[in-house]
């Protein structure tokens, strides 16, 4: 499949909602006491981002920014 567009690409797009979906199974891959408070998706940016709102089990609030970048197609 050829790239006839990006930022973003289609597919920068159904990986960023794929990772969106994926909160419940990510939430069982951390360590006992962190919890995902939230997850935003910014599909509509260059780059979809996906940022995590994490909260510890001190209760204190962590963030974690994914950056879905598709380099070109090499054809």
């Amino acid at each position: 499949m050829k790239t006839s567009t990006y930022n973003p690409s289609t597919l920068e797009v159904q990986i960023a909602q794929a990772i969106e979906n994926m909160q419940e199974n990510l939430q069982k891959q951390l360590s006992s006491g962190t919890k995902i408070v939230k997850i935003e998706n910014r599909i509509t940016e260059d780059n979809p981002l996906v940022k995590l709102f994490l909260e510890d089990n001190d209760g204190d609030p962590h963030e974690v920014v994914l950056k879905i970048i598709q380099t070109p197609d090499k054809f």
